[in-house]
């Protein structure tokens, strides 16, 4: 929570509340970092809990800030929206969102505590195929935000609409992989005593990508900015789980 209120006071700084998305997401490799530090699991155990939740938080951290950086000062227009919201005190609100994302970042770690605090010598089974499941969810949430970026990039495709590669099977495949990187974790602390409660991270972040934060913004927008081409693409193209693509009517 003092990280966050560090990351509320440079934000009002620059004048631009997007740069909470880059510091939440780099605070889950803070939380590895301390339990690899202090939790008193065996090193292998902590070596993987490091590797798996630090390497997606950094890798995840640093897409944002290129991002928010590119587009600087123009503001994420999610963060937009909720100043017109709060016109009077805009970064009073502010200072409450970036609070409860801290307490969202000790919630999702969760699954990270259960495993840290397992004393077992031997690595389960169920944390093999958490950290496999993981290797693919993260590979093809770098994928997704790659192909994206280099669509982006054409300038041939301006005002069009990214239907290819994962994105010919999911309008947000990005979001698919990123909630894929939750089960996987949450299958990691099954192996782990009480691991059950990890289950609540990818309720929660399922929840919060497909009815918060996360499509309903996204298509919004997208409907805003390319129209008819875009509500072709949801006809055909499922919003969340990849599935072939349905023939046009």
């Amino acid at each position: 929570m003092v990280y966050m209120a560090v990351v509320w006071a440079a934000s009002k700084r620059v004048n631009n509340a997007g740069w909470v998305d880059v510091a939440w997401s780099y605070s889950f490799a803070g939380v590895a970092a301390l339990l690899f530090w202090l939790g008193p699991a065996p090193d292998v155990r902590k070596i993987l809990l490091f590797v798996t939740v630090g390497l997606w938080s950094l890798r995840l951290g640093t897409h944002l800030a290129i991002r928010v950086g590119k587009h600087h000062p123009e503001e994420d227009k999610r963060y937009a929206a909720l100043r017109e919201q709060f016109p009077k005190r805009p970064w009073l609100m502010f200072f409450g969102f970036f609070q409860a994302q801290a307490v969202l970042v000790g919630i999702l770690s969760t699954p990270f505590f259960v495993v840290a605090a397992n004393t077992s010598p031997t690595l389960s089974p169920w944390e093999i195929a958490g950290a496999m499941l993981w290797l693919v969810a993260i590979a093809g949430e770098s994928l997704a935000d790659s192909q994206l970026s280099a669509f982006r990039d054409r300038p041939e495709n301006r005002g069009k609409v990214c239907d290819v590669g994962l994105w010919k099977y999911s309008r947000h495949p990005n979001y698919f992989c990123e909630w894929m990187i939750w089960v996987a974790f949450a299958v990691m602390a099954v192996g782990s005593p009480g691991g059950w409660v990890g289950i609540l991270s990818p309720v929660i972040m399922y929840y919060l990508l497909t009815q918060v934060t996360g499509i309903p913004p996204a298509e919004a927008q997208s409907l805003k900015s390319r129209g008819d081409a875009y509500r072709s693409y949801q006809d055909r193209t499922s919003a969340f789980f990849p599935r072939p693509p349905r023939s046009a009517a």
